[in-house]
This record gives C-alpha cells, structure tokens and sequence, in this order.
C-alpha cells in the first residue's frame, strides 16, 4: 500500500513540476489561446458538446495556473509589475466568470457570463510581430494628433445639424435626428456607399433640390472625405513613425561629426608632415 501511495505522489510531484514549466512557455500559451479561440468559434454556431465545453474549462484552469506560476516564481509584485501580465491578469479575471456557465448547467442566468470568455482572446495582442514598438508610436501618434482628431470630429459634428436641418424631411432615414445624420455624415466622410444618400434625395425631390444635394454631397465626399481624411492619415502616420526619424537623424549627425573628426585629424597630419 505505502509503495503505491509513494508511487503516486512522486508521479504527481513530477506532473506539477511538467506543468509548471509548460505553462511558462509562451509558444503553449499561444497555442492554448488559439485552440479556445476556435472552440468559442464552433460553439457559436449552436454547436454544443460536452467535450468541449471541458476543453475551455481546462483552458481557463490553465490559464490561471499560469498566473500563479508566475507569481510564484517572480512574486505576484513583480509579475504584476509589467503592463503585458496585467492585461492578461485582468483577461483571465474577467473570464472566470464563464466557468460557472459551464459547470452549473441549471441556471440559465448564469449562461450571460459566457460573453466574457471572449476577452481570453485578446492576450494574443502580446505575441504580434513588433508590438511593443508599434503601441508606443500608437501612443505618440494619438497624443501629436488628438486636436487634429477634434478639429475632424467638429466638422463632422457641425455639418450633420445642417444636413439633418436641410434633409430631414426628405431622408429621415439619413437625417431623422442628430445621431442619425452624424452616422450619415460619417458615412459620406469615410467614402462608404456615399452616393445612396443622394441618389435616395434625387428620387424624392425636384430637380433642383436633386441638383442641391448632389452637389453638397460631392462636395462633402471630396472635401471631407478624400481630403480631410488623408490630412488625418497623414499626419497620423507621421507621428507614428517620428520617433523612427527622430534616430535616423541622430544617426547622420553623428556620421557627420565623425567624418568632421576625420577630416581634421587628416589636415593636421598633412600640415606635421610639411
């Protein structure tokens, strides 16, 4: 009896030292993220299983098993330290929930926290090609143009009360109240099917007032949409990658001071040897 109860615990012993070293590896966590991503996507088309409502179930265990690894061999402090483990700290939080909807299968109530098992997906944005660099210049990008942002979103603010003024007896589907004529002008500024709104004017009204809102529209596309929006773009992307600039030009004005130390050291060996 002692020998399978000494057996038994030096297997366990071993699997939680294996386990413990497995979901410290970020390849599995990857891995482990994609396969719960494609169960929640089968589940969704009414697909239910049993077996893979136990598979999520041993995932968001894992997933949590991973955090207390980590705090464990790091400290909760220190793991917690850095903003990649807090943003999967709270994912998995928020997703705890969901395990109750699985295990508890009589309370339909319960079946709302399903929703928040969605969010274990997003710790995938971590393992993106160049991510920490890309969310910096994102950073940097929204700070350098959030007053562009706002001059962009008065415009579109202003010119929606005016066409909500101007058409909305005519398309009160477009331009019925304010939000809807903000979500039509959006539509005009972004180039997203923008000719159904003058087109459906056109067919209610004379010619002349057709003639009116072909050209304010065009007009609006033009200005708001193919120019407005690429300054925004512009100079978006400009401050994205500034930073990128900003070291190559620290790049040539060194190589150019040192070619100026070189062509000084050379004049001043030429005027020892005369």
């Amino acid at each position: 009896m002692m020998f399978w109860y000494f057996l038994i615990k030096s297997f366990w012993r071993k699997f939680v030292a294996y386990l413990e070293t497995v979901l410290q590896n970020n390849t599995v966590i990857l891995f482990l993220i994609l396969v719960n991503a494609l169960i929640i996507f089968i589940q969704e088309f009414g697909v239910e299983y049993h077996l893979l409502n136990a598979i999520e179930v041993l995932i968001t265990i894992a997933f949590i098993l991973e955090v207390y690894y980590k705090s464990k061999t790091r400290t909760f402090k220190v793991y917690i330290s850095t903003g990649w483990n807090k943003l999967d700290f709270v994912l998995i939080l928020i997703s705890i929930p969901s395990l109750f909807s699985v295990v508890i299968f009589d309370l339909d109530i319960l079946l709302v926290f399903r929703v928040f098992r969605i969010f274990k997906f997003f710790r995938i944005i971590q393992y993106f090609p160049m991510v920490n660099s890309i969310l910096p210049g994102v950073n940097r990008a929204i700070r350098s143009s959030y007053l562009v942002f706002f001059g962009f979103f008065t415009m579109l603010f202003i010119f929606s009360i005016l066409s909500c003024a101007i058409f909305k007896n005519v398309a009160p589907e477009y331009f019925g109240n304010p939000i809807d004529s903000l979500f039509s002008m959006f539509k005009v500024f972004s180039v997203e099917d923008w000719n159904s709104i003058p087109e459906l004017i056109e067919k209610r009204s004379n010619a002349s007032f057709a003639l009116f809102a072909n050209i304010y529209f065009s007009a609006l596309m033009f200005f708001g949409g193919i120019i407005g929006l690429s300054i925004v773009n512009s100079i978006f992307v400009d401050a994205m990658v500034s930073d990128n600039n900003d070291s190559v030009k620290k790049e040539i004005k060194s190589l150019k001071n040192e070619i100026l130390e070189l062509k000084q050291m050379i004049k001043d060996q030429s005027q020892n040897v005369k």
